[in-house]
């Protein structure tokens, strides 16, 4: 079998009203999502999405002509591309597909099948008054969801604070609550210093009080002695690693033990092959992996696939936070949104390879 092209959809779905994401000063007014086919002289192709995968075109080259099952070839190849230019995962979560569609099994079979579904948590991205986030909380409830996490503004900490308690209060003790402070990547052009580590223990002191199950992200990623000390003193799970490229500093963050949950997500940060190594040696160390998913439906899937194949959780990322963010914009290129099911689980598609459904007429519609 041999790759005989590689095409590249790139849409672009406007959003009213738009989506004002949390670690974004600028609301979103439009979704941006580039799908990724890889044919094959056999007839067999592969979807993949989650990043842009701008000026790929370059290096089409590398791949033409080359068998789509030789993952391990295909994935130093995409990280020596990514040394130089942005991140090509998304080729990589097509040709997965691929193999999955050849060997007649989804993907999560071949990266060991420990779940057939995984619970998740609604994954909230804007900020809301504590009354607002406590009725999306109970909201979340009835719909089946277990467990939700809140984003914390670094300049707005008692308002962060105001709405965990708000949502502790308002859904009681069967509910787990996580908390995002975005403290370890920034969006393009935010230079302002992060919170120093007296404050965020501080915070994080607050937030055990209301029992929260893990804190995301509350110092950068450079600070590792940080996040590791502030896992000692204040006894709260640490969360971090979902946009670490390099799995030289990931390995370093196991081998110094920094974190209880790894996040790396397998679109945006080091694949889907690689996220696998460094989840299975998370969870020899008696560590979680849960990926970051904010990404469309065919990321959120792809994350799910290695997740369930593995054996993460005990949480599976569910990006929503409605009406800004609702399955049916984040997922508009699928003939049908990723849901879960009424007890609260995302179950993996049992359909040879990812189990991906495009809507082609959408596609036509919103392609740039």
């Amino acid at each position: 079998m041999k790759i005989t092209g590689i095409r590249l959809d790139r849409l672009r779905l406007d959003l009213d009203p738009p989506f004002h994401a949390a670690w974004d000063p600028i609301p979103r007014t439009h979704f941006d999502a580039t799908i990724v086919r890889v044919e094959t002289d056999e007839g067999v192709t592969g979807v993949g999405s989650g990043d842009t995968m701008d000026g790929f075109e370059a290096y089409e080259h590398l791949f033409l002509g080359q068998d789509p099952l030789d993952i391990v070839r295909h994935v130093r190849a995409i990280e020596t591309m990514n040394f130089h230019s942005a991140r090509y995962w998304p080729l990589e979560v097509a040709l997965w597909d691929i193999v999955g569609k050849v060997a007649g099994l989804p993907v999560a079979t071949l990266f060991g099948n420990v779940h057939k579904r995984l619970p998740v948590y609604m994954s909230s991205g804007e900020l809301r008054t504590p009354q607002q986030r406590a009725e999306s909380a109970l909201a979340a409830v009835e719909q089946g969801f277990r467990a939700m996490k809140i984003r914390i503004d670094r300049n707005r900490l008692a308002d962060g604070i105001a709405s965990v308690a708000a949502v502790r209060a308002a859904v009681g003790d069967g509910f787990e609550i996580m908390v995002d402070l975005n403290q370890s990547w920034r969006m393009a052009g935010d230079v302002e210093p992060a919170l120093d580590f007296g404050t965020v223990r501080r915070t994080v002191e607050r937030l055990r009080e209301y029992d929260v199950y893990w804190v995301e992200e509350p110092l950068p990623y450079q600070d590792m002695v940080g996040l590791r000390t502030l896992r000692d003193k204040t006894g709260m799970r640490i969360a971090a690693g979902e946009m670490l490229p390099s799995m030289s500093d990931l390995l370093s963050y196991l081998e110094n033990d920094a974190l209880d949950v790894y996040q790396m997500d397998v679109v945006l940060a080091v694949g889907m092959h690689r996220a696998r190594t460094i989840a299975e040696i998370a969870q020899l160390k008696h560590r979680f992996f849960t990926p970051h998913s904010w990404t469309n439906g065919i990321g959120v899937l792809a994350n799910l696939h290695v997740s369930a194949g593995v054996g993460g959780g005990p949480f599976f990322e569910f990006p929503y936070d409605p009406p800004g963010w609702t399955p049916e914009r984040r997922d508009f290129m699928l003939t049908e949104p990723v849901w879960i099911d009424a007890d609260g689980q995302l179950a993996v598609p049992q359909r040879p390879g990812l189990g991906i459904d495009l809507d082609e007429e959408a596609i036509a519609r919103w392609r740039i």
